[in-house]
């Protein structure tokens, strides 16, 4: 039996319309209620933001929330990771709900009135939204909960390239703290706010990073028959790694080669020795993936020979392919239609390449990962990012709508 099956056996059926919206209704009001102390909440996260492993102040402040609201709380996973564990009734079902919480190396230029006083660190990506919506659900829950089973709360460190996901996985996450299934979710900018995208498959890329140092052999600009110029060949490479897409990714598939840095030389009539680039290659398969890791080395090092240089290659794995699995991402799908309602719900939600470490959890345990519009905002990264805080209460009831459901 796959992991859908099991799922597909084992979760409650649908409620019929009236009653989904009566639990729909009632979750909204509770949460509603005391909504306003979650933007407060984010706010306070977003203005001491932290960057991966060192979110000591953000996962104090969530552990004391668990405490205070009755879950049994574990610290230190993966240096600060926290988990808060909530049973009831008899049930033999466990659900995983996972944010993260760290901070981006970003100057903040939003001007607001909560911005960052760390310098040069701020919540570019929302994940001080991320959190505070599961700790609504987190209150939520535990005061009101109408579930049997065992909820697991993941807050989760370093998701920005630090791996946190993997070294809470490498820390024994889901052996001490099992789950049947594990969701997580992440805004959107420029998605209507409070809407709510699925993804079937492949829903965000992998990514890798490579770092190519072109050597040639620098020498006076006015002389350059006497060099070998590093600069040109790193030029003509450039475009050449586009080719890499344009000519050996099948055009039905995806792949992504971005050179984002180059640095060489420090005089206008100086040529300089060495040219380093630094890439990351994207896909959403395997095969595609593993393309790109034999292509772009290969084409780096051709071109620079063509040139009288050479290459060298430093290429680093990262994160997976975030891949959703069907039974798990039909059953969010549904509960998104029956908490925000059709007109909330994207039937036609594309996935996205940017990239997410929960491609890790997903691995080790069926589960989906979702997308809440954002609204009109900056782009995520962007120094005038600010996560829209009138989408923590349809994320926050969202969140406790499937954990009534899967736990039913």
């Amino acid at each position: 039996m796959g992991a859908d099956d099991g799922l597909a056996l084992n979760r409650a059926p649908a409620l019929s319309h009236t009653l989904a919206a009566q639990a729909t209704e009632r979750i909204g009001a509770a949460i509603a209620a005391g909504i306003d102390d979650f933007v407060d909440l984010r706010r306070d996260i977003h203005r001491h933001p932290e960057l991966a492993f060192k979110e000591h102040r953000t996962a104090a402040l969530v552990a004391e929330r668990l405490a205070d609201w009755g879950y049994e709380v574990t610290t230190g996973i993966a240096t600060t990771g926290v988990v808060g564990t909530l049973r009831r009734g008899a049930g033999g079902r466990r659900l995983g709900l996972r944010a993260d919480m760290d901070a981006l190396p970003i100057a903040e230029a939003t001007g607001l009135p909560y911005a960052s006083v760390n310098e040069g660190v701020m919540h570019a990506c929302g994940h001080d939204g991320h959190t505070a919506a599961l700790l609504a659900a987190a209150r939520y829950l535990a005061a009101h909960g109408e579930f049997d089973g065992t909820l697991q709360l993941i807050f989760q460190p370093a998701e920005e390239m630090g791996g946190g996901a993997r070294k809470m996985i490498a820390d024994g996450l889901f052996e001490r703290f099992p789950v049947d299934a594990v969701f997580g979710l992440h805004n959107w900018p420029c998605v209507d706010a409070g809407h709510l995208g699925c993804v079937v498959g492949p829903a965000m890329a992998s990514v890798d990073q490579a770092v190519i140092t072109v050597r040639g052999k620098g020498g006076h600009g006015a002389q350059p028959q006497e060099t070998v110029d590093p600069v040109v060949a790193s030029a003509h490479l450039i475009t050449a790694l586009q080719s890499v897409v344009a000519r050996n990714v099948n055009p039905l598939d995806m792949g992504v080669v971005t050179v984002g840095a180059i640095h060489g030389g420090l005089a206008a009539n100086v040529i300089p020795d060495s040219v380093e680039l630094k890439l990351t290659a994207r896909a959403f398969r395997p095969e595609v993936r593993e393309l790109l890791r034999q292509r772009v080395p290969a084409l780096a090092r051709a071109q620079a020979e063509s040139f009288g240089a050479t290459a060298d290659v430093a290429y680093q794995w990262g994160y997976p392919a975030v891949v959703n699995h069907a039974a798990e991402t039909e059953f969010a799908r549904e509960v998104a239609l029956e908490t925000l309602g059709a007109d909330r719900v994207d039937p036609q939600f594309r996935p996205r390449t940017a990239s997410e470490d929960f491609a890790y959890m997903l691995q080790e345990r069926p589960g989906s990962y979702l997308f809440m519009g954002n609204g009109d905002s900056a782009s995520l990264h962007s120094p005038k990012y600010d996560f829209n805080d009138a989408i923590l209460l349809p994320a926050a009831t969202y969140w406790s709508r499937l954990v009534e459901r899967y736990l039913a």
